[in-house]
């Protein structure tokens, strides 16, 4: 029996784990890079060892390492989790060899399926359905659009879709340095895109003694960038017929490479019904707590079971009720997803029934927390929100509510586009493929909860709140009103900006009450943490905190952060006229031109590498490369000078970041 278990990974995945091991009274070890040090996984440890370096290469791709750790800790099993070497035969090999139980499935099922190609031929063998792989060197237009995806890994990583033959040689040459740099292993190949197709996915479980279930399917078809957002079980686009087919090729997947364990075998499926398989995840998903609320399973606690040798039941319990999950990321969906980073200073999901634990309601899986850091190197998703209920629409609801409540100040997120997403009729009818976001429109999708208006009384709320602090920090007369005088002059007046918009407060506390230019609002309270207004006779409650310098104003209407405009104008902070920024701290890792060079609208200045994805720096008009300060492999921060491009006609420089 595992007495000790190391999680050779980090954050939101290693606190799960943990949470089983409390309850199964198994001891729990953590690793941790540098910038990890402080997160909670460390902290709920019973026992932690540091991994030298930030980078994933340095850290939690380490091999030795991790086995070294688990020999000096004293653990007796390795769990993955999932991402890093979590499909990575050698580190299999090299628990084993160790002397160690690994938590997952045999290295040379490992091997079968790393590679997407060789995986593919025997899926075909095994009468799986596939979609047929292209040579690069062989594509021609009949065969756009396609994909060209990494052999290795997964995680949308290494993946670009290609409807242009004169793009696919860039497609190629990024999938594979991204593939390198997340996977160590650059390989790539390209087969048919389906514009709008369904992503299904069937979770498998094995022991070793010959019993294989198919647990469920989960529909995970809305993605950004390959990645999914949301996810869900059952799928709503599922019958029973085409269930029975899924599960039936799943099977033959698992029992085709002799798997043990927990497993995903993910499948493509057309608008008539036809699946094709993709390719099988030897480890958990990101996603399986869905899978977990509909069968009452706790996936984790059975992958330790089977690691222990410990038998299947004949048949998996049949899945009841509806559950959803969403991808609460560090990003920003407006500026083409860019990953944010910087201090969590408020994190608070209401009304949570459960963490890390499957059931109805509210359930929260995060490796974040009021206070955490939230860095460069590692993926940007901050928790994982599910909800189960007993129908999809009910479940919808709660969970679209519960973000739409959720305190979030210091990055900015994803959970806007998240909440429209769950209000949407298209998603709400069952309407979800892979085109979700290109069919409706990522700026309708993405677009703010708040409303201009919300963001006028948010303004106002901040404002007030503002006054109430000073007021409250006085030394002499802090019981006076803020701006009070025996006779009115001119107003109190704050500016404030949000994204690219600016709103003026100007207002008055008088004998009468509040005055307020431009609109209507009567003052029920204000203390500098909350301010009670009353709108055409409904009042309205704002919750206002305060972290450098921006104010983060939530009430039912919206959340909204606004940055008090400087009264005076720095002349030292404004920026060369056509200087490209950096948009996110990274680490440059490709340049496509030298100063001088010409350049034509849309062709590629440089690439940054941050929270494992590559971000493209494009020219945005016609020109010269005047300046490019940065070199290959240099750590920059954000609104970094990457480059200057200037006209070729003049002296005039134009110019922005992608």
């Amino acid at each position: 029996m595992i007495q000790n278990l190391l999680v050779a990974n980090r954050g939101e995945i290693a606190r799960r784990v943990f949470r089983t091991c409390r309850d199964a009274g198994i001891g729990t070890v953590a690793v941790f890079s540098d910038a990890d040090a402080a997160a909670p996984h460390v902290l709920e440890a019973d026992a932690a060892v540091r991994l030298p370096g930030n980078a994933p290469s340095e850290t939690y791709l380490r091999a030795g390492l991790l086995v070294k750790a688990a020999a000096e800790t004293g653990a007796d099993a390795v769990h993955p989790g999932y991402g890093f070497l979590s499909e990575n035969a050698a580190f299999a090999r090299a628990v084993l060899d160790a002397g160690l139980t690994w938590v997952g499935p045999p290295p040379e099922a490992i091997d079968t399926m790393g590679s997407k190609v060789e995986s593919k031929r025997l899926m075909a063998a095994a009468g799986v359905p596939v979609l047929s792989e292209l040579d690069p060197d062989s594509v021609t237009e009949a065969d756009l659009p396609l994909l060209v995806k990494a052999s290795a890994g997964g995680g949308g990583r290494g993946m670009r879709v290609v409807r242009s033959l004169g793009e696919l040689a860039e497609a190629v040459e990024g999938a594979s340095a991204e593939a390198g740099s997340a996977f160590g292993d650059p390989t790539v190949f390209c087969e048919r895109y389906l514009e709008t197709g369904r992503h299904i996915e069937v979770q498998v479980l094995a022991d070793a003694h010959g019993t294989v279930w198919a647990v469920g399917e989960r529909e995970c078809s809305i993605q950004r960038r390959h990645q999914k957002v949301v996810e869900e079980a059952p799928s709503p686009f599922v019958d029973a017929a085409m269930r029975e087919e899924l599960f039936d090729a799943a099977r033959k997947a698992a029992k085709a490479i002799d798997y043990v364990g927990a497993g995903t075998v993910e499948f493509l499926a057309g608008p008539d019904g036809r699946f094709y398989f993709l390719e099988m995840n030897t480890r958990l998903q990101v996603e399986h707590p869905v899978t977990e609320n509909v069968t009452g399973l706790d996936l984790v606690a059975l992958q330790l079971r089977i690691a222990e040798g410990e038998r299947l039941p004949a048949d998996p319990p049949p899945t009841v009720g509806h559950s959803i999950e969403v991808r609460l990321y560090a990003e920003d969906p407006a500026a083409g997803w860019q990953p944010q980073s910087g201090t969590l200073h408020t994190f608070e999901v209401p009304d949570v029934d459960r963490t890390f634990t499957e059931g109805a309601g509210l359930r929260l899986d995060s490796g974040f927390e009021t206070g955490s850091v939230v860095g460069v190197h590692y993926d940007p998703m901050l928790a994982k929100v599910i909800t189960w209920a007993p129908t999809r629409a009910e479940a919808a609801r709660r969970l679209a509510k519960a973000l739409a409540a959720t305190k979030i100040h210091g990055v900015v997120t994803n959970r806007d586009l998240l909440v429209n997403i769950l209000r949407h009729e298209a998603f709400l009818a069952g309407e979800t493929d892979t085109a979700f976001f290109d069919r409706h429109g990522l700026d309708t999708l993405a677009a703010p909860l708040a409303t201009p208006d919300t963001e006028r009384l948010s303004a106002l709320a901040a404002a007030l709140s503002d006054a109430a602090g000073n007021r409250a920090r006085a030394t002499t007369q802090g019981r006076l009103p803020s701006g009070w005088r025996n006779v009115r002059s001119a107003g109190q007046r704050k500016v404030f900006t949000v994204a690219d918009r600016e709103y003026e407060v100007v207002y008055a506390l008088t004998r009468d009450g509040l005055r307020v230019d431009g609109f209507e609002a009567g003052l029920v309270s204000a203390e500098p943490g909350r301010v009670v207004l009353d709108v055409a006779g409904v009042r309205r409650t704002f919750d206002v905190a305060r972290h450098d310098g921006v104010s983060y104003v939530d009430s039912t209407l919206g959340s909204v952060a606004l940055t008090a405009a400087p009264r005076f104008a720095d002349p030292d902070a404004a920026l060369a006229a056509g200087s490209l920024v950096a948009p996110m701290p990274g680490t440059v890792v490709r340049l496509a031109v030298q100063a001088g060079d010409p350049v034509k609208a849309g062709d590629p200045l440089l690439w940054l590498e941050a929270m494992k994805m590559e971000h493209r720096i494009a020219a945005p008009a016609d020109g010269v490369v005047a300046e490019l300060p940065v070199t290959v492999g240099q750590q920059v921060e954000v609104g970094t000078i990457l480059a200057v491009v200037g006209d070729a006609q003049s002296d005039t420089v134009v110019g922005e970041a992608e």
